[in-house]
């Protein structure tokens, strides 16, 4: 809303009017609207829920501290999205495609995170939305981003394509790619640029930093058009479920989820601005994508909104997140990663969230192998997710989030010195 009013009083000379036209300041500013409405909102918010007496509901399971956390207010990640939403309709650009992509993704994962807590909460079944209506839930998402980025002409990134004196024309039809080429009259000493539809990517190790779908594709011709983006659409899907159980995975002690989240979320801002902006994508040789420097923006929202809930959620927390916010920041990061073309570095970046989903599936997997074959489960781990097994032996819960934090920090800052590394 600040950014469009001062678009409409352009004409008038208004001290620091020209600021908002900075990508750098309105990250800044989004981040510390959201950091400011998560503190002060979110006191108010926490006696809102305890004196509805939504609180968590613990199942003793052996560790130390559990049963202390009984009572303490859920659904905390109502704070989460109110900061974001507020923060983002304050200072971006909401004509934008990904600030419009980013906000459903937001509402959308509340909501089904809502539903679940609704569920456990007030018809008090432990279980929650059931994981298959979750998963529709997901999938649904992920087939609304993936047609898109499909078929949305704002979606779209600029490749080089030609050398000095030539000017390429690049349009792409569902039949196959045509290129035309003329003479420019221009003789300048850069590469012509074009905007083109594109199921590229960005990957690490690599000179062009470059990844193509079609290439999985056997499909060529008219049918390789459906082909690639069908496989980029299923990958989509993938990128976002997985994303979004990670992050409701790793949410199993105080602050972990939030911490670990507001790494990944500083990095992909990062990427975001990077890749938004013309002369630092070419310095790094990766894809310029016009008009993804919203995304940034947005991050920086996300980033500030979980520091402000984490001033509750720190150890010993006042209040959890509940799936309410685990399911709304996994969405979050997964889609932004998606509209930045930095999907394939999420394994990476979001490592602690492969871990903590690996150890479950590991745990689960081997426990039924073992129960069938000896007829008596065995466990790989003492606990899963992976970060009760630790606390299962002994490890004290505030020392294990540190450590994982610190973690996270190795693991972003690899994930951007991958950007130089050929």
């Amino acid at each position: 809303m600040l950014y469009h009013l001062f678009n409409l009083l352009k004409d008038y000379d208004i001290p620091g009017q020209g600021l908002m036209h900075y990508l750098s300041f309105r990250a800044l500013l989004a981040a510390v609207f959201s950091m400011l409405i998560a503190f002060f909102a979110g006191g108010r918010i926490i006696r809102m829920l305890q004196r509805r007496q939504i609180g968590e509901t613990i199942r003793d399971l052996g560790l130390e501290g559990q049963l202390q956390k009984k009572g303490t207010p859920t659904m905390g990640g109502i704070i989460i999205i109110l900061a974001i939403t507020v923060s983002v309709l304050l200072v971006c650009d909401l004509g934008n495609i990904y600030v419009q992509l980013m906000l459903i993704t937001t509402l959308w994962c509340g909501a089904l995170g809502f539903a679940d807590d609704y569920i456990k909460v007030f018809k008090h079944d432990k279980n929650g939305l059931s994981e298959r209506k979750k998963l529709i839930g997901q999938v649904g998402l992920g087939l609304l981003i993936g047609l898109a980025v499909c078929f949305s002409d704002k979606i779209v990134v600029r490749e080089k394509v030609a050398g000095p004196g030539t000017n390429v024309v690049v349009t792409e039809s569902r039949d196959s790619l045509t290129v035309d080429s003329e003479r420019r009259v221009s003789t300048a000493p850069w590469h012509e640029e074009d905007v083109v539809k594109s199921t590229k990517t960005t990957i690490p190790f690599v000179k062009s930093h470059e990844f193509d779908y079609k290439w999985l594709s056997p499909l060529k011709g008219r049918w390789g058009w459906y082909g690639k983006w069908a496989i980029y659409v299923l990958m989509i899907v993938l990128v976002i479920t997985a994303c979004s159980n990670g992050t409701n995975l790793t949410d199993g002690m105080d602050g972990l989820a939030a911490g670990t989240s507001a790494i990944v979320g500083v990095v992909i801002g990062v990427l975001a601005y990077l890749g938004g902006n013309l002369l630092n994508s070419d310095y790094l040789n990766i894809m310029y994508i016009p008009g993804s420097g919203e995304v940034a923006i947005f991050m920086a929202a996300f980033a500030g909104a979980l520091i402000g809930f984490l001033w509750y959620n720190a150890f010993p927390a006042q209040v959890f997140m509940g799936d309410t916010g685990s399911l709304t920041i996994g969405g979050i990061i997964g889609v932004s990663a998606i509209l930045i073309r930095k999907e394939l570095l999420l394994p990476i970046l979001c490592g602690i969230f492969v871990v903590e989903s690996a150890s479950v599936i590991i745990q689960r997997s081997w426990f039924r192998y073992t129960k069938k074959k000896y007829g008596e489960g065995r466990r790989v781990f003492l606990m899963a997710p992976i970060h009760h097994h630790y606390q299962k032996k002994g490890e004290p819960e505030a020392r294990i989030v540190t450590r994982f934090w610190i973690l996270g920090v190795i693991l972003a800052l690899g994930t951007l010195a991958l950007l130089k590394i050929r």
